[in-house]
């Protein structure tokens, strides 16, 4: 598992690299009158994820591999990767048909039935918490529109009370 702790730490060094790169085209300081700028929060959450990274790779650097412990993931973990990866692919192409929140609900019922085997409770407060949490959070506090796809008539009402 060590090598494949190094190439995920490693890609997604690279990955927050860029993202942080490409945030700078936007202000990323305070814009007095309006607040952070629009590439705040992305450079910031991007350097959050260099540093975790960077973490992971040095624990797999210093880590000393337990007896019997393989470098390489065993044959039962590469179609669960597959699979998670599969569903998270799904997921983005899904997005701008039924927009951002329908996409994240389907994913995390999938994701937390399938692969976390959580029972039903959870899933459906986890479910309905999460995307009424990140529209409050994006649409209404930040002023973020996500994609709504077909959706975006459901949306009227809302954007009528808090815009």
């Amino acid at each position: 598992m060590l090598a494949a702790d190094r190439i995920i730490a490693l890609a997604l060094m690279g990955l927050s690299l860029y993202f942080m790169w490409h945030a700078t085209v936007l202000p990323i300081g305070w814009t007095d009158g309006s607040g952070p700028g629009g590439g705040a929060f992305p450079f910031w959450l991007s350097a959050v994820m260099l540093l975790a990274s960077g973490g992971i790779l040095l624990r797999s650097i210093l880590a000393h591999p337990h007896e019997g412990e393989k470098f390489f993931p065993d044959a039962d973990a590469i179609p669960q990767v597959a699979g998670v990866a599969g569903l998270l692919i799904a997921t983005i192409a899904a997005t701008h048909v039924v927009g951002a929140y329908v996409a994240l609900m389907a994913f995390m019922v999938i994701y937390l039935r399938l692969f976390g085997r959580h029972g039903w409770g959870l899933i459906g407060i986890l479910t309905l918490a999460t995307p009424v949490f990140l529209f409050f959070f994006f649409e209404v506090t930040l002023k973020i529109l996500l994609p709504k796809g077909i959706t975006e008539p459901l949306f009227i009402p809302l954007y009528a009370k808090f815009f």
